[in-house]
């Protein structure tokens, strides 16, 4: 049987990828009914080690409410955007920062209130302490949007002018495109 420890990684990066693939799962709600919607934001906090993650409808609200304040987060445009946004986020759902040793992780920071917080209060302040540390320790957007039409967040921590897509099949579908409007043109 998996622990959290097995799972649990303490990086600001697998927080921030959380943060990401949460924000997506939860950027549409209106595709997919409440139940749906549930079981996979629950998937992918599972797939992130959250053990047995109890999101309950009441709660689904305020998740998606967080969800799109992080997406905001990616869409920003500028590396002082970005830092507005996460400074929102702080001032919404952060408290003083704490160590917290919980479900068999090793210690590690959380700037919650407490182990005991709703999902989506505890998701909002982990989600904008882990893509602020990677602003402050990159000096750069910690990530963006996928090119239109897919839209997804990513996180994009590597060298260069930055990426454009969440993905090589992204990046491939938007190349065929091009290559196909100017065969036709």
């Amino acid at each position: 049987m998996k622990t959290a420890s097995d799972t649990y990684i303490g990086s600001s990066l697998y927080a921030a990828r959380r943060a990401a693939d949460v924000a997506a799962v939860l950027r549409n709600p209106d595709r997919h009914d409440s139940a749906t919607l549930i079981e996979r934001l629950k998937m992918t906090l599972a797939s992130y080690g959250e053990l047995d993650p109890h999101v309950l409808p009441s709660e689904l609200d305020e998740f998606i409410n967080v969800a799109d304040k992080i997406y905001r987060v990616f869409a920003a445009q500028t590396i002082e955007e970005v830092a507005r946004e996460l400074n929102e986020l702080f001032k919404q759902y952060a408290h003083a920062p704490r160590l917290t040793m919980h479900n068999g992780t090793p210690w590690h920071l959380h700037v919650d209130a407490s182990d005991h917080m709703p999902w989506a209060e505890w998701f909002g302040a982990s989600s904008a302490h882990a893509l602020a540390t990677l602003l402050a320790e990159k000096q750069r957007k910690p990530g963006g949007l996928c090119a239109e039409p897919c839209g997804r967040p990513f996180i994009d921590l590597g060298k260069g002018g930055g990426r454009s897509y969440c993905s090589p099949k992204c990046a491939t579908r938007a190349r065929v495109a091009v290559y196909r409007s100017k065969l036709k043109a």
